[in-house]
């Protein structure tokens, strides 16, 4: 198992932050939030994650930089989960939307969760939401 978060991982582009803000869907887990969409299928990584901090919640800089450190950890340490259970590549934005300081357990609780629910969401078939219709 590989717990490490390459430069390649990471993402960087502006084009591709926008298209996440403007064409991307949601996935929440109070307090984090999970802004996702299909990559391109030249895209040389399955997986790129960028990690986010409301200054709105946390003033000091101090503490915007110890939650991102938190966030990119959970998302290290958990991966896999990702990894192991998708086929296509996606860009990711991982946002922490709370005042409340949650301890790293909690946090990585939130993101197995998180992780979890977003896997459902794109693993879903067509043929099995029509079933469910019936």
């Amino acid at each position: 198992m590989n717990f490490t978060y390459p430069k390649n991982e990471r993402l960087k582009s502006k084009t591709t932050i926008g298209l996440l803000f403007s064409e991307g869907k949601s996935v929440s887990k109070y307090p984090l939030r999970l802004v996702y969409r299909q990559a391109e299928d030249d895209a040389e990584e399955k997986i790129k994650i960028g990690v986010s901090v409301s200054k709105k919640y946390f003033k000091k800089a101090v503490d915007r930089n110890y939650f991102k450190r938190v966030l990119r950890e959970t998302y290290r340490l958990n991966k896999h989960l990702l990894l192991d259970n998708i086929q296509e590549p996606y860009s990711i934005m991982f946002f922490y939307q709370t005042k409340d300081k949650l301890s790293y357990q909690e946090i990585n609780t939130k993101t197995i969760q998180l992780f979890e629910k977003f896997l459902q969401q794109v693993n879903k078939t067509p043929d099995s939401e029509n079933k469910s219709e019936l």
